[in-house]
């Protein structure tokens, strides 16, 4: 049993998806009779998410100190989620315009399908304020958790020594909470086993050869992103950090999100991650990683612009300049409000595929030809979205004076 342990998570997890795949595919729609296991483990760590962000996040604010550092914090974080989420959909965009993914496909043969309607954004912003913290506590409603979190640990700063008592309180409860993230993160293997048995079982490769040139698209797409915006222009040229040792440190948690597919899911873990291979405080990793995975997706925006374009060239509608800016700002500000879920781009190209013209029937139809194959793609534009988080949590991490170079750059156990 020790040797199991002593050999690095990252390496059991990717040992469990590759043999998920091999098992999944020898064993087909079998391979279902293990879904349970995986079940389970999304099960655990969702049981983790709720109570260590909000924990955290309150213990985060107090060691702070000073209330008005939150603002700072909020503004820089928000400013450069929009940004990497904007030049995520012109790689998209310039991809799909390049590859022309759509020009040689038909979509006689695909059964629609179902469109959920898009939520407005006001209506998004108007549920931040939780109508009972409880509710929004029991219902893991996390922009509405953060908000609640956050009054907290501003009036605890505010309220000084009389507020002690329940500071010290949220800081125990942080480290039970990252104690038991850590118990759970030692399932992860198996939970990753059995989810990836199950989708290479039940879905197979074989229909990712109908859409090979869109699939390529939208790999080349993530790993460009990663490499360009995440691994160069942050790591590199912005803090002079290794983008080597970000992608090291980053591993757990993006194996992680392609196993889960969830953004929220892997909370847990990416904030695991941040503090101990990263080397950001707990301030930052508390506050940036919980927003990021709810607002922050690279990769989901990627993906849809790559879609919405390949939609545009399956039925004949020319694309202008001012369509492209559009499908761009569109993306950007409704995947803000795109639940941290399996799946959930599903709903955001709706939205973003009617502002140039697609009628509600084509949009099924599209989302019906890409839906038997939009799991192993999710699991990767997922990575691209916690790849993205942890990057960006690094950058506000440094700007705010919360990032600790000597834990960034210790040699990882491989």
């Amino acid at each position: 049993m020790g040797m199991w342990f002593e050999i690095a998570l990252w390496k059991r997890i990717l040992a469990a998806i590759v043999l998920g795949v091999i098992v999944g595919a020898i064993w087909g729609p079998g391979s279902e009779s293990v879904a349970w296991i995986g079940t389970l483990f999304i099960r655990l760590i969702r049981m983790v998410v709720v109570p260590l962000v909000f924990v955290t996040l309150v213990a985060g604010i107090v060691s702070m100190g000073d209330p008005s550092k939150l603002g700072s914090l909020g503004v820089k974080t928000l400013a450069i989620y929009i940004i990497t989420t904007l030049v995520a959909i012109s790689i998209g965009l310039f991809l799909a315009a390049v590859m022309q993914p759509g020009s040689d496909v038909d979509l006689s043969a695909a059964a629609p399908g179902v469109v959920q309607e898009t939520i407005p954004i006001g209506e998004t912003l108007m549920g931040i304020v939780p109508a009972n913290p409880i509710a929004a506590l029991a219902e893991g409603d996390m922009l509405a958790i953060i908000f609640f979190a956050l009054l907290i640990g501003v009036s605890l700063l505010t309220i000084g020594e009389k507020g002690k008592p329940v500071a010290d309180l949220m800081e125990a409860s942080t480290e039970v909470m990252l104690r038991i993230t850590h118990w759970v993160m030692e399932v992860a293997p198996f939970g990753a086993f059995a989810l990836i048995a199950t989708a290479a079982g039940t879905q197979g490769a074989a229909a990712l050869l109908d859409v090979i040139t869109l699939v390529v698209a939208v790999l080349i797409g993530c790993i460009a992103h990663m490499i360009i915006m995440h691994g160069l222009i942050i790591m590199k040229l912005m803090f002079k950090l290794s983008p080597v040792m970000f992608f090291r440190g980053a591993r757990d948690a993006m194996l992680m999100a392609f196993s889960t597919s969830s953004s929220s899911a892997t909370l847990p873990i990416s904030m695991s991650v941040a503090e101990e291979n990263l080397g950001i405080k707990p301030i930052v990793a508390s506050t940036v990683l919980p927003l990021g995975a709810t607002i922050n997706m690279d990769g989901t925006a990627l993906y849809v612009g790559i879609v919405s374009v390949f939609a545009a060239q399956v039925f004949g509608i020319n694309l202008s300049l001012t369509d492209y800016m559009l499908i761009a700002g569109t993306t950007t500000l409704v995947s803000i409000g795109t639940a941290a879920v399996p799946g959930a781009s599903l709903f955001l190209m709706a939205a973003v595929m009617e502002t140039i013209g697609i009628s509600p029937e084509q949009i099924a139809g599209v989302i019906g030809f890409i839906l038997p194959f939009d799991r192993p793609l999710d699991m990767l534009r997922t990575s691209v979205n916690v790849g993205g988080d942890l990057s960006v949590s690094t950058a506000v991490a440094n700007w705010e004076g919360e990032f600790d170079r000597k834990i960034f750059d210790k040699p990882l156990k491989y």
